[in-house]
């Protein structure tokens, strides 16, 4: 919040005190269930550290996403490797493919939703296939993938390990406040409600694959879309 709203130089000195805080605690924490969530929960002032940090004013938009989302998959990778979390303990599965089918079309709806309250400029200059089609792609991975694996994936079950059904509700608290910096009330209260209704997904089917897509496919049509085809 104060990154955002008030100095961002002040926000990154704050990140960097709780990550160390974060990392500390994970290891003297005499409860190895909360250990592991301090030590998953360390990277989220990690990527906002490295996201200032890192010179994305001299990429287009659509590459700044790449490009801040290589930092938090191989901060994710990391901790899973030193969390030792199986792939079906993360939701790396195929399961109820068909119900995953239909959880990723709410995408749609979830997407127009944030156009409405955002009305953002779109991330390309024409609605076509050749204009669309490596943004699309970079959206479906770099804010679908990326960011379920790690807020849904590792985040959601450290959590619920450490806090029960609660850990659900802390962590879509936790990635509603990363959108803080659209300046929209409404927006981070619908953000929150998407997260849990992901997380909830995820903790009933023990599957990322319907939320990634859904995730993905919400932000194409919010910046790629939607700016084109529906009134501003």
């Amino acid at each position: 919040m104060i990154t955002t709203l008030v100095d961002p130089l002040a926000g990154v000195i704050l990140h960097a005190v709780i990550l160390s805080a974060l990392i500390v605690h994970s290891s003297l924490a005499p409860n190895r269930s909360f250990g592991k969530l301090y030590l998953a929960l360390a990277i989220v002032p990690m990527i906002r550290i490295l996201t200032l940090a890192m010179p994305l004013a001299r990429f287009t938009p659509i590459y700044q996403y790449l490009i801040a989302s290589i930092p938090v998959l191989i901060a994710t990778l990391i901790a899973i490797r030193i969390l030792e979390l199986a792939p079906s303990e993360i939701g790396l599965s195929f399961r109820k493919t068909a119900l995953q089918g239909l959880v990723a079309l709410t995408g749609i709806g979830i997407g127009l939703a944030e156009y409405y309250i955002l009305k953002p400029e779109p991330l390309v200059s024409a609605l076509t296939l050749s204009e669309v089609l490596i943004p699309g792609i970079i959206l479906l991975v770099a804010t679908g993938l990326v960011e379920e694996l790690f807020f849904r994936g590792v985040m959601q079950r450290c959590s619920i390990e450490a806090m029960g059904s609660q850990g659900l509700v802390y962590t879509a608290v936790v990635f509603s406040l990363l959108q803080l910096g659209h300046h929209s009330p409404l927006q981070w209260l619908f953000v929150l409600l998407a997260g849990l209704f992901f997380g909830w997904v995820v903790m009933r089917t023990r599957s990322l694959l319907g939320v990634a897509l859904a995730h993905g496919i919400a932000n194409i049509c919010l910046y790629l879309v939607f700016p084109f085809v529906l009134p501003g």
